[in-house]
């Protein structure tokens, strides 16, 4: 009797669909490639292929004034092809094309030398041996970034209540009084101001400013804007900023605390009231026939 043979048995080298989803809102993204392992770089271009990015491989390091031709939304590179030069390379490389989002992916390397490449302009760091969708969704993930910090960098301050939001100084003021926020802080301040009296969803939130898929049970976006929330409190207490929408997320928008002048409330007592009136309403008190006093 013969056997039954399923297709992917009868095919077992075909390989698995992508497990990295199109990231629309990032459009068609231009990368390059700069690394010697053909076997990495045959399966990261069969993936990107199925994303319908447009991509090329180097086999070497180019002058930055080549890669700016390229007019690229990220790069790629094994640093370990470069030699003593890799560093020089990495800084020309950022000082020329500062929008530019350049992921290393190489090999082992120390902390240092990861430090040191990160502060000379690289905004990834990824060991091989490591799996083509990692790198890709850190490539979406920079060029995520990059595209934000730059629409920040374009936006114009934002004033709301008595609070003057500075993206040109990543801080917020009351006045001449800094808020003093952290980065993350401000960029979430920012983002809540920007949607203009939009509830975001936590879910959203944490995408927008750590560039992941927020796992379930993170408190992390709570942590932040309750800290934001008492900053703002401090520096502005006649105001409420962010209000929060249980099970959803959270609203910013200024609302003042006003608080009522006493010569403006009306006395509790009518101008017509005499003092046999205001005895009655003791004795029945007294009582227990009056169940509230008069206000």
């Amino acid at each position: 009797m013969t056997a039954s043979v399923r297709a992917d048995e009868r095919n077992p080298a075909r390989p698995a669909p992508p497990i990295v989803p199109d990231d629309s809102s990032l459009g068609t993204l231009r990368i390059a490639v700069i690394d010697g392992d053909s076997g990495f770089i045959q399966v990261l271009s069969n993936r990107l292929d199925g994303l319908g990015s447009e991509h090329r491989v180097l086999a070497r390091p180019v002058p930055p004034d080549v890669v700016a031709s390229m007019r690229l939304s990220a790069l790629v590179v094994d640093l370990g092809l470069l030699g003593p030069e890799a560093w020089s390379w990495l800084e020309r490389l950022h000082q020329t094309l500062p929008e530019l989002g350049i992921v290393v992916c190489t090999g082992p390397s120390t902390v240092a030398q990861r430090v040191r490449g990160l502060r000379l302009g690289a905004d990834d760091w990824i060991t091989k041996p490591c799996h083509p969708e990692e790198v890709i969704a850190r490539v979406q993930s920079v060029v995520r970034r990059r595209r934000y910090s730059s629409a920040r960098a374009e936006t114009a301050q934002v004033t709301a209540g008595e609070v003057e939001i500075r993206a040109d100084r990543f801080q917020a003021f009351v006045g001449e009084l800094s808020i003093d926020l952290t980065r993350r802080e401000f960029e979430l301040i920012e983002l809540l101001a920007a949607a203009e009296g939009r509830v975001l969803e936590r879910e959203e939130i944490y995408s927008r400013l750590w560039g992941y898929t927020m796992v379930r049970g993170d408190r992390s976006v709570d942590v932040f804007v309750r800290k934001l929330r008492q900053k703002l409190e401090r520096a502005s207490p006649g105001w409420r900023y962010i209000h929060t929408h249980f099970g959803i997320g959270y609203r910013f928008a200024a609302e003042s605390l006003e608080v009522v002048d006493p010569g403006d409330v009306p006395s509790s007592v009518p101008a017509d009231w005499d003092a046999g009136d205001q005895g009655e309403l003791a004795g029945s008190h007294e009582d227990g026939k009056l169940g509230a006093r008069a206000v």
